[in-house]
Order: structure tokens, then C-alpha cells, then sequence
């Protein structure tokens, strides 16, 4: 009997589980392109063309191998709108019931699979290299779940970087000579830039004509959109960027989206690059001597540490961790978070760049535009939304945490011990933006003073009864309490009267 084999925009590799487990001989692929996908949030232009672009040549790509492949544009006048509707059709055209699926990585549509009628069978997705189960195992019994500790398992795991049971270099981590200032001559060659191509061009057209109004810029278009390109741009990060990517990855410099940044997220969670592979890259540069071990190991842990640790707590905490709101947030999101005027030049610069490239770096989305929408108070599901809207790279499974866990401290500390908030100093120190910016980022009171530097203290003294015992926020208290009654009097009038024109729409 013929089975569907379903393969997501997410999938696109030979190495899922569905395609290995299904008959060529036999089985039919299905791909689909939908409006349930597309508009289940507002989805930046650049994420739609990149997605559809990928799903069709993966799609050509299959029946070059001998795949039969059912594959449902998003302009198909029989489009059904939606993943089950688009298997029910296919499963009376080919006359049918059995499917074979790779488990999604969002539980929004996990669910909407399992609702089906049809005879679905769901395997894991190995392209992980920590399964669901190994992830619960390992938290089984812990009073805390902290990314380090699993990031030492997943060393010993894979054997990246070890030498026997012992880390390479005699550490497991080597953040001390990591995260250095940012200077303006870190300026290097820009990620290669893709072709064109009839597929893509195709694909803009329709992406020009039905999300017209979706925040973002759709060309000139910067994503390549198969396995060849996303080679490319990891030959080009090993060659050119990984050497100095531990020293400044936390570096901001206005006007320079990428700096010494992978910009392969895009590619690894699409499935056009496998995760293990990247990591194996960066460890063969580490052993010929083209690269640093600080460098090596700090990307290494971004993948199977926090990529794989952001997976574990999505699947392990259920389809109710992104409605978490331990702080009781519920301010809207500013219109700035959607392209509107503001003054501050770090939110203008980090959402510009991510206007225009569907792209920012961690430190900008955690410690300029998350960082500020939890000193302002702004509801995390909003700020959830955004996030998952405007990058090319965001799933669920991965933003959730990040951004509920990780960036609003939505979950109560599940994820982080501390929230991650910090005052102008920070950005000043890790950016140029403060020098471009009209608000002065040494003035702590006043009309020129740095927001950040007023909403920082208003966040911490309105939420004191969570945070003053908490051992990692005690000399934030103490420095707190160490100012003059009048001095805080001022900070906390001049942070409201910040926060009530944010809210009621000024520009600010």
C-alpha cells in the first residue's frame, strides 16, 4: 500500500526520519506550502520567501532522486489551507490512510497532526542529537535545569572537544577570553551573498503580492535557500569568522549587522544543515590550528549546548510553557517594535537590522530589544510573537524558551536564575550605539538620561519581593539601597513618566 510521507518547511534533509523509514519504490512525499503556516503569525517577507523557496528545490531535489513527490504550491487553486487538510487530499488522491511524519518541531501543529483522522505514524526527529526522552531523563530529578551542566553531557556525548572524559584544554569553558568590547575596526567580509534564480524569483513575486504588508523588507533578499549555498556559508564562517567569534560575540557596532556571527541558524533549523556537522567543522578548524579554542568551544555550546537544551525545555515543559507570565507583565508592545520612530538609537539600530535583514545577533535580541521589553513590562506573549514573526530563523521550539525563559523570565526562573537585565552601561560597553544616540548614556537622571538606565531600577525595585533574596541580584539591591531616598525618588518619577508615554504611544 502506498504511505504519505510528510516533510515539513522545517525538514529539509535526506536524514529525516520519515524519508528514511519510507519505501521510494512506493510512498509519495508531501510538501505543502499553506496559509496555516504562513499566517499563523505575521511572518517577515525575507522568512516566507526563504521557506518556500527551500521547500520547492528540496522538493525538485527529491524527485531527482527518484522520489515521487506530491508538492502543493501556495497559489494551487486546490489548496486546502492547512498541513491535515493537505493530507487528507492527498490521501484520497492516492487512495490511502497511512502516513509517515517526522514529528514537528511546534506543538501547535504536532497537535493538529495528532487530531487527524488519517493513520499517522509520528517518529523522532534525529537530526537532534539529544532525543525528547534523553532530555527528560537528564532532568529527572533536578532542582534546577541549567544549560552548563547539560552542555557537559552533551560534550561527553558527542566527544566533541574531549580528550578521553576530559575537555580539551583543560576546560569546559572558555568565556573569560571570550565577549570583549566592541571597537569600530571589527569590520569583516559580509556572509556570501546568494544568486539569483527562476525558483526564487518566482518566489519573491509571490511573496511581493500576498504579504505586501507584513513588517519587513523582502529584497534585496540575503538568504541562500538549499544545501549548496548553506555549505558556502559555513565554508565561509570557518574560514573567515570563526577565529574571532569567541572574542566579539557580543559585540554591537551600528551599522554592522554581522560581524564575526555564523548567520547559519537559518540553514540548521530548516534542516539544510546538520547540526553535528557544524560542530565538526569548527573542531577540525580548532585541531589544524586555524582557529582558537575559545572561538571553537563557544560556538560548539551555542549548538549542543543552548540549541539543544532550548529544544529539551520546549518538549519537556509542554504546550503551555510560552503562555507563562511569571511577572505579571501585560503593557502592549510598543509601536517601535513594528518600525515606528525612536530616539533610542540601540532599538532603532537592532530593529532596523531586523526589519531589513530578518536577522539580529543573540546579544542584540537579549540585551537591547528583550532586555527592553522587560524593563518596560510588555506582555511575553507579545514579545513572543514578535520574535517568532521577524527572523528567519525562529520556530517555537527554539524562541519559546529563548524568549519566555531566557529574555522575559516568563517561567519564573525555570530556565534562568536571574533575569537578564541590565541598565545603558552594558550596552556601552559592548556597542558604539551610545555615541549616536541623543539620550546620554552617562546621565542617570534628567531629560538627556539613557531610558535604560531609569527602567532598570524602576524593574528592579517593582518586583523586589521576587528578586532581593535571589544571591545573584544582591549587590544590584544593595547598590539600590546605597542611594540617597531622594535620588531614588527621582529614578523611579523620571522611569514612570518614561513608561506612561511609551504605553500611551509617544515616541520615545
Amino acid at each position: 500500500m502506498v504511505r504519505l510521507v510528510l516533510i515539513l518547511g522545517d525538514q529539509l534533509s535526506e536524514r529525516m526520519a520519515a524519508l528514511k523509514a519510507a519505501d521510494q519504490r512506493h510512498d509519495v512525499v508531501v510538501m505543502a506550502e499553506v496559509d496555516s503556516e504562513t499566517g499563523y503569525v505575521a511572518h517577515h517577507p525575507k522568512k516566507i520567501a526563504f521557506t518556500l523557496t527551500a521547500m520547492r528545490k528540496f522538493a525538485s531535489h527529491l524527485e531527482q532522486q527518484g522520489w515521487t513527490v506530491a508538492y502543493t504550491r501556495l497559489d494551487d487553486p486546490d489548496n486546502t489551507g492547512s498541513i491535515p487538510d493537505e493530507l487528507g487530499r492527498r490521501a484520497r488522491e492516492f487512495e490511502t490512510r497511512q502516513v509517515l511524519a517526522t514529528e514537528p518541531g511546534e506543538w501547535r501543529l504536532l497537535q493538529a497532526l495528532e487530531a487527524s483522522p488519517l493513520d499517522l505514524k509520528l517518529l523522532e526527529d534525529d537530526r537532534f542529537l539529544c532525543s525528547r526522552q534523553a532530555f527528560a531523563d537528564w532532568a529527572r530529578g533536578r532542582k534546577t535545569l541549567r544549560m552548563e551542566h547539560f552542555y557537559r553531557t552533551m560534550r561527553r556525548h558527542t566527544g566533541l572537544l574531549m580528550e578521553g572524559n576530559k575537555p580539551v584544554g583543560g576546560k569546559w569553558n572558555f568565556d573569560h577570553d571570550n565577549r570583549k568590547a566592541a571597537s569600530e575596526d571589527l569590520f569583516r567580509r559580509q556572509p556570501p551573498a546568494p544568486g539569483s534564480d527562476n525558483t526564487l524569483d518566482a518566489v519573491l513575486a509571490l511573496v511581493e503580492e500576498r504579504f505586501a504588508d507584513n513588517f519587513g523588507t523582502l529584497r534585496p533578499f540575503n538568504f541562500h535557500t538549499d544545501r549548496k549555498g548553506a555549505l558556502k556559508v559555513l565554508d565561509h564562517f570557518i574560514r573567515h569568522a570563526l577565529p574571532d567569534f569567541g572574542r566579539y560575540q557580543d559585540a554591537m557596532l551600528t551599522g554592522e549587522p554581522y560581524l564575526y556571527h555564523s548567520v547559519l541558524s537559518p540553514y540548521l533549523n530548516a534542516g539544510l544543515l546538520d547540526p553535528l556537522e557544524v560542530c565538526q567543522a569548527a573542531e577540525a578548524a580548532y585541531h589544524q590550528g586555524q582557529a582558537p579554542i575559545n572561538s571553537v568551544e563557544g560556538f560548539i555550546r551555542q549548538i549542543i549546548g543552548w540549541r539543544e537544551f532550548v529544544r529539551g525545555i520546549y518538549f519537556l515543559e509542554g504546550p503551555d510553557y510560552s503562555k507563562r507570565n511569571a511577572l505579571k507583565h501585560d503593557k502592549d508592545l510598543p509601536p517601535m517594535y513594528w518600525g515606528a520612530k525612536t530616539h533610542m538609537h540601540c532599538m532603532a539600530e537592532a530593529i532596523g537590522q531586523t526589519e531589513s535583514l530578518a536577522y539580529a545577533h543573540h546579544i542584540q535580541r537579549l540585551m537591547i530589544t528583550g532586555n527592553f521589553a522587560l524593563l518596560a513590562g510588555i506582555d511575553p506573549a507579545q514579545v513572543q510573537e514578535w520574535y517568532l514573526a521577524v527572523y528567519a530563523d525562529a520556530y517555537e521550539w527554539v524562541e519559546a524558551p529563548n524568549t519566555a525563559g531566557m529574555s522575559q523570565f516568563a517561567d519564573g526562573g525555570l530556565f534562568a536564575s536571574k533575569p537578564y537585565v541590565s541598565s545603558g552601561a552594558y550596552i556601552n560597553r559592548m556597542s558604539n550605539y551610545c555615541q549616536s544616540c541623543p539620550y546620554q548614556v552617562t546621565h542617570k537622571t534628567g531629560d538627556k538620561a539613557c531610558p535604560f538606565n531609569v527602567i532598570y531600577w524602576h524593574f528592579l525595585n517593582r518586583h523586589r519581593k521576587r528578586f532581593e533574596a535571589n544571591p545573584r541580584m544582591a549587590t544590584m539591591y544593595r547598590n539600590w539601597d546605597k542611594m540617597d531616598a531622594e535620588k531614588r525618588k527621582t529614578i523611579i518619577e523620571e522611569a514612570s513618566g518614561f513608561l506612561d508615554r511609551l504605553h500611551q504611544g509617544e515616541t520615545v
